[in-house]
């Protein structure tokens, strides 16, 4: 039983007991322990690893032993039982956008429904405004939340698909036969959302490469079995294309299953007009391949400098490579520091120490604690009294290294009104001040606009949080004009933040192109409740790169001497 396997049963019980109106704080535990295995880089499956179980941040006892259950028998009795439960199969409501646990068994109780379709037809039929705490804008924004889903059913995000297709990359390395390998398609541009994952191979026998991927533990199903390409479905339930071609195509066919599709009809143009015909198989010049080893010769078949895959769009990178303007991408090489993340203060999982020693094993120099404040309605929310604690704590943890600076930081709450949800005294105590909305999501696009430019002006803000509150497949950005919210950040000198955490990956690649074009600082930062999480920042990286974003574009690419003045300033 892989981790997927059994964080998504964790989740499971999680969501049924949610739903049934169990202890939040039994529901929350299930929710944190699947965070936590989730966020694992090793497998619980092996016998040394099972050891570790136990050790593992928020995972008691009782869920420690459910879990060795799991990997023991591959079943789990108290699972099974709560399977039996008429409100089991109401946690598919939970995908759709403005269903909660509560409104879930609400429509369950009142009007008897199971499934996502009877749900439709009752809020298209005006049955769901009559109930207790919905109302005709609450039916509205289900059956806008159904189709939603419907268009996210067959996309997974990023950091769900990557590490999983790394594997089964890495597994494939291990053959001997395989000379060269990589990934390919909309996964190697690093798109925020993925359809399927698509692996390009080198090899001398195909046949032998196409047995050993259907054979891979990951496959729960055969799609095709092909002489050089083969297609499976995982245990995760997503697909995998693997292709072998020849070393002579292998940059070619890199390129072409690369993309994107507008990109690639560009690059081809440019051949046609030198007389070039350029394809999956090779540069040729009539039926002579000229090119195709290497990406690097296609590019240059057709006078262009090597343009990364994060670029290939369409999106102007071909009129800046010809003119050499392409940019310079941002790497992890030059990430100096985390700048908001969460601890045991509030609702992450690891002390300030643990998160502090995490990110000095990155080789950062800082990392900034930004814990939720109270009003937040998140458990342990800070309040004001409690950030003056933690500001002590923060100094004593901080003698204990050299080298590395812990900031003292906080998220807080943008009101409906625009105000914070802490006073300016408390917040000028602060090293660095993280904003961000969390509440009333549906506020008119000039209200919202109004109310995080409101933020923007206050002098205690350094940075705006997740700007645009999109949770990838699950809620749309709330309806806010980004422009009027990036000249306040410019005429104000504040940071946007590019939040790393893989359901957010907020600002977007588009938002990072054009806050960049206007001058504006971006802060790329994991949200991290947990260590592992601190990993994330390779996904936020990724997302700044399609943005065409710079090291220079980056505050936390700073020095910690350079980074205090800027916020100061």
């Amino acid at each position: 039983m892989t981790n997927q396997e059994i964080t998504d049963i964790l989740v499971h019980i999680s969501q049924i007991l949610d739903i049934q109106g169990e202890n939040p704080f039994k529901t929350r535990a299930y929710l944190r322990a699947a965070q936590t295995i989730s966020s694992l880089t090793f497998q619980l499956n092996s016998l040394e690893n099972r050891k570790e179980i136990g050790k593992l941040p928020g995972i008691g006892s009782g869920i420690a032993k459910k879990i060795e259950e799991l990997l023991e028998t591959g079943k789990l009795g108290y699972y099974e039982d709560l399977k039996k439960s008429k409100y089991a199969p109401l946690t598919e409501f939970l995908k759709i956008p403005g269903i909660g646990p509560k409104h879930a068994r609400l429509v369950h109780d009142k009007l008897g429904i199971k499934t996502v379709e009877e749900l439709e037809k009752a809020a298209a039929d005006g049955k769901l405004r009559v109930l207790p705490g919905l109302g005709e804008k609450a039916e509205k924004n289900i059956l806008q939340g159904i189709q939603q889903m419907r268009k996210y059913k067959e996309r997974f995000p990023l950091a769900f698909i990557y590490p999983r297709a790394m594997a089964i990359l890495e597994d494939l390395k291990k053959l001997k036969e395989i000379k060269k390998i990589t990934i390919a398609g909309s996964l190697r541009r690093m798109r925020d959302t993925i359809a399927d994952a698509d692996v390009l191979a080198v090899s001398d026998n195909p046949e032998k490469i196409m047995e050993a991927f259907i054979n891979l533990p990951q496959v729960a199903q055969v799609v095709a079995h092909g002489h050089t390409k083969s297609s499976i479905v995982t245990k995760d339930r997503f697909q995998v294309d693997l292709r072998v071609v020849g070393a002579e195509s292998f940059g070619a066919a890199s390129h072409y299953f690369t993309g994107s599709k507008a990109h690639n009809i560009r690059i081809r143009s440019l051949g046609v007009d030198k007389g070039l015909k350029i394809n999956e198989y090779g540069v040729f010049r009539k039926d002579k391949r000229i090119a195709g080893k290497t990406e690097e010769e296609v590019f240059s078949s057709v006078d262009l400098p090597y343009i990364p895959p994060e670029l290939r769009e369409d999106r102007g990178e071909i009129e800046a490579a010809q003119k050499g303007n392409l940019p310079s991408l941002v790497e992890a090489r030059y990430i100096k520091g985390d700048l908001h993340v969460h601890t045991n203060w509030s609702d992450g999982n690891n002390t300030i120490e643990e998160m502090a020693m995490a990110a000095r094993r990155k080789g950062y120099h800082y990392v900034a604690i930004c814990d939720h404040a109270s009003s937040m309605g998140i458990v342990h929310g800070l309040s004001a009294e409690r950030v003056q604690r933690q500001i002590i704590e923060i100094r004593k943890v901080n003698k204990n290294f050299k080298n590395f600076r812990v900031l003292c930081g906080t998220e807080v709450d943008i009101k409906p009104d625009g105000e914070l949800d802490l006073d300016s005294d408390t917040l000028r105590a602060l090293d660095i001040v993280v904003a961000a909305v969390h509440s009333k999501f549906t506020q008119p696009e000039k209200e919202m606009t109004r109310r995080i430019v409101r933020a923007i002006e206050n002098p205690s803000v350094h940075i705006i949080a997740h700007p645009t509150g999109r949770i990838i497949g699950k809620r749309e950005p709330y309806e806010v004009d980004m422009d009027k919210v990036m000249d306040a950040c410019k005429a104000n000198g504040k940071i946007l933040e590019l939040n790393a955490y893989p359901e957010r990956l907020d600002l977007s690649d588009i938002h990072c192109r054009k806050a960049k074009e206007k001058g504006i600082k971006i802060a790329i930062s994991t949200d991290a409740h947990m260590t592992d999480h601190l990993e994330w920042i390779s996904f936020g990286i990724a997302t700044a790169r399609r943005g065409w974003i710079e090291p220079k574009d980056v505050v936390n690419t700073m020095t910690l001497a350079k980074l205090l003045n800027y916020l100061r300033h």
